[in-house]
């Protein structure tokens, strides 16, 4: 029976990582893009190595001879003896069976359930709130910015150029960014949050940019915002405030990659 449990467990995390890597965009969830042939091949190997359990378990079986009571005597005598010495050794129910699989061995299957059946979900407000904020680099010199209105923009670049531009390239600019709202607890408005991987959902930060203005939208509202910076602080330095007046607001669907902090391709 636990042998049986073992190769079925093998076949059924196989299934999920296939099912979520290489038929779905699932995996995008818990990891980065790039690890996607990592977890196929992965997939493809647990299934190999179950089903090939599975095969010569069942051969074992077909050629294991048959028990015809035809034994001796004495040989069965002899492990009869046998076994009740160890009853005797180990006294009154002291002999286990250690053929069967322990209740807590079932919990094994949630998780490769969980892969077919409900994938968990991606990453959210919960998760932002929670997590470590991603320090923006260091840049002495920003590239010009093209004259489109509203301007696309990230919100690393947005950061980066409200606090470290000392020509202040964004100071009246309409400017649109996209991201999940995430609610601030005090002093009014929400922000507008991505979540970011370096490798895996393990290791997420979040960057975020505090809007005011705009209606209250439910958290892990993905939305598209279009706005102009809020004065907030010198501009160019660190004392300016990474925060935008938001003029319009508009709901999208969650992109396929969330976890990047990339330029907003839905029109405003």
């Amino acid at each position: 029976m636990r042998h049986r449990v073992q190769v079925l467990l093998l076949v059924l995390c196989g299934l999920g990582l296939l099912h979520v890597s290489l038929f779905s965009d699932l995996y995008l969830r818990y990891v980065k893009a790039g690890l996607r042939p990592a977890l196929i091949a992965s997939g493809a190997l647990l299934l190999v190595l179950g089903l090939l359990a599975a095969t010569l378990d069942g051969r074992a079986v077909a050629h294991e001879p048959a028990y015809d009571g035809t034994e001796g005597d004495h040989e069965h005598g002899r492990d009869h003896d046998h076994d009740r010495d160890r009853v005797g050794d180990h006294g009154h129910g002291g002999h286990h069976d250690h053929s069967t699989t322990p209740r807590i061995a079932w919990l094994l299957f949630l998780p490769a359930l969980s892969l077919l059946l409900y994938a968990p979900p991606a990453l959210g407000a919960y998760t932002a709130a929670r997590a470590n904020e991603k320090a923006v680099k260091q840049q002495s010199r920003f590239d010009r910015l093209p004259a489109t209105s509203p301007l696309p923009i990230t919100l690393t670049d947005f950061t980066q150029r409200v606090q470290q531009d000392r020509e202040r390239s964004i100071e009246g600019r309409s400017l649109r960014m996209t991201g999940f709202v995430t609610p601030a607890r005090q002093g009014g408005g929400w922000y507008l949050t991505r979540i970011i991987f370096n490798c895996c959902a393990a290791d997420s930060q979040s960057i975020r940019i505090r809007m005011y203005g705009g209606p209250a939208l439910p958290h892990d509202t993905w939305v598209s915002v279009t706005g102009t910076w809020h004065p907030q602080g010198t501009l160019g330095t660190k004392s300016a405030a990474p925060a935008l007046d938001v003029s319009a607001t508009r709901r999208i669907s969650p992109p396929v990659n969330a976890y990047t902090d990339s330029l907003p391709l839905t029109p405003s």
